[in-house]
């Protein structure tokens, strides 16, 4: 039986905090498992979680607490910035509440993720480990922007959604139903008066404007990020993220740097996921019962060795646990990047944008003696949409073959394999590039080319780039995947000038804001470039 009690605490500066507090009737002193979320405590993001009284009948004590400022907690919701000295005072009532034990675990996902990392920040010796999931280490590359692209979808929705709740609790009715309606009905393409208004007035923080403000990783993004405070920090932690999820780089930078120097396990596991829901169908793909959500199944496991002492050596026998898209399967491996690469050079006649079998990906370069020109217009009536991914809010795989017509969309394609290609961890694209403006983005897509035609992306990347150099390479990463590319298939790089609204259009003037009624507003001209002496390339980490 598990009993529910609400309880309030005070911080050091008092202010009260409710939590939900879920329990096994039982004399024995138990572990606490704490999340601090911003959403309301009886969610207790169960979007993607089994609900808390699950995770009580596993013999554990599971405090949800509402955020200072949210739920039925008081004082004023400031993003990310009073979570140290909360996580902190929280996490000293928790280890002395009623039945604990005194050790404390916690779990959560993106905001709840992010929580976990304040906490641990705080020092606080009753944290014996965390399972964050989702999360931005630095909060301007891994969150904010990519590669100097505003996220702009994910962020507006995101300070919708926040102002929307700010206001209910403000019990402000018509801002509430105003910034409501405009949730269910996004406007990307420029915000109402009377939408932007409400945002102002309640966005926490006025994060939304100020993270249009600060382009640049100053000062302002460091004051915020975990990964400034993160250096002292060494705890056991479970690592989630997922192949579609657009922090998916938090996760694994977070990962790779604690990985070099701590004391403690860490575990990363990665599904074919986007940031919700977690399981098998994303997209157009199935991934089988095998992608099923098994999180909470793992999260015990992890507890229970962490905060209970239980071994299970079948669940963490080495550190990284992925699921293979293609084979539809787990794999575990010892890391993720290895030194096999594979080089896909970029070759066409420069009708790439043109006709969809003219772009080659071709592994021997020595014959492409001339310089080709693959030549796009980025006309600001029709920039090119957005369609799944790890950045757009309809997340996943999709077909993109009518996409890959357009003109506006240069396509590379591989000869199809006659064996199977795994490829595993980084993927960077070395591109020469010339636009005649002094800003411009590269959207890139790779996907998985059928015989039927129909062509399905797994993995992209996106980059502002301002003053470049056209004799010089852009060189950047796209999102790390795990995917086994079956023969009888073939690769494809996909490049456009846009991927709107997943990221804001760029007008060519170092402008990210969005901007249609600029009269001075003109098509920029992309010129990507290939050959033996601007060999633009794409390299790949084989499994």
């Amino acid at each position: 039986m598990i009993q529910k009690e609400t309880v309030f605490m005070t911080t050091r500066d008092g202010i009260s905090l409710a939590s939900d507090i879920y329990y096994p009737v039982t004399d024995e002193k138990l572990p606490v498992l704490l999340m601090r979320q911003p959403y309301g405590k009886s969610i207790a993001s169960t979007v993607v979680y089994a609900h808390p009284k699950w995770y009580a009948k596993h013999g554990y004590i599971v405090v949800i607490q509402d955020v200072r400022g949210r739920g039925e907690s008081e004082g004023e919701f400031q993003l990310f910035e009073t979570e140290i000295n909360d996580g902190y005072d929280t996490l000293e009532w928790v280890a002395n509440i009623n039945r604990s034990n005194g050790k404390v675990g916690m779990y959560g996902f993106s905001y709840q993720g992010m929580t976990q990392l304040y906490c641990a920040i705080s020092q606080n010796p009753a944290l014996k480990t965390i399972c964050p999931a989702m999360i931005a280490y630095d909060l301007y590359s891994d969150w904010a922007y990519e590669n100097g692209a505003f996220c702009y979808q994910l962020n507006l929705a995101w300070a919708i959604q926040l102002s929307a709740e700010t206001a209910r609790l403000k019990q402000d009715l018509l801002a509430y139903k105003v910034l409501y309606l405009a949730s269910r009905n996004l406007p990307v393409y420029d915000l109402p008066i009377i939408v932007e208004e409400a945002l102002k007035k309640y966005c926490p923080s006025n994060f939304y404007f100020e993270w249009l403000k600060h382009k640049q990783d100053d000062e302002y993004w460091q004051k915020l990020s975990p990964k400034t405070y993160f250096k002292n920090v060494d705890l056991p932690m479970l690592h989630i993220g997922g192949w579609f999820d657009t922090y998916l780089r938090g996760s694994l930078n977070l990962y790779q740097e604690i990985n070099k120097k701590s004391k403690f396990q860490q575990h990363l596991i990665i599904g074919p996921w986007a940031h919700l829901p977690w399981g098998n169908t994303l997209g157009d793909r199935y991934y089988t019962t095998q992608a099923n959500n098994n999180i909470n199944e793992i999260q015990i496991a992890w507890f229970n060795k962490h905060l209970k002492g239980i071994e299970n050596s079948n669940l963490f026998s080495k550190n990284i646990q992925l699921f293979q898209m293609g084979t539809n399967k787990w794999i575990k491996v010892n890391k993720l990047n290895n030194e096999n690469k594979l080089i896909f050079y970029l070759n066409s006649t420069g009708l790439a944008n043109i006709k969809d079998d003219d772009g080659k990906l071709i592994i021997d370069n020595q014959k492409n003696n001339y310089q080709q020109e693959d030549i796009i217009i980025h006309d600001f009536w029709r920039s090119t949409p957005s369609l799944g991914g790890h950045s757009s809010i309809s997340s996943g795989s999709f077909d993109r073959s009518e996409l890959d017509n357009r003109s506006d969309v240069i396509t590379y394609t591989s000869n199809i394999f006659s064996e199977d290609l795994e490829i595993l961890g980084d993927i960077e694209l070395e591109i020469y590039v010339q636009a005649d403006t002094k800003s411009f983005d590269l959207s890139v897509t790779l996907s998985q080319k059928f015989n039927d035609g129909k062509v399905y992306n797994f993995n992209q990347g996106y980059i502002k780039i301002n003053n470049h150099n056209s004799e010089k390479p852009i060189k950047f990463l796209l999102q790390s995947t795990c995917i086994q590319i079956q023969k009888n298939t073939a690769l494809r790089l996909s490049i456009s000038p846009s991927n709107f609204p997943s990221y804001s259009v760029n007008f060519g003037r170092n402008k990210s804001e969005m901007n249609y009624q600029d009269l001075e507003t003109k098509p920029i001209t992309i010129i990507i470039f290939s050959g033996q002496k601007t060999s633009s390339k794409l390299i790949i980490n084989q499994g």
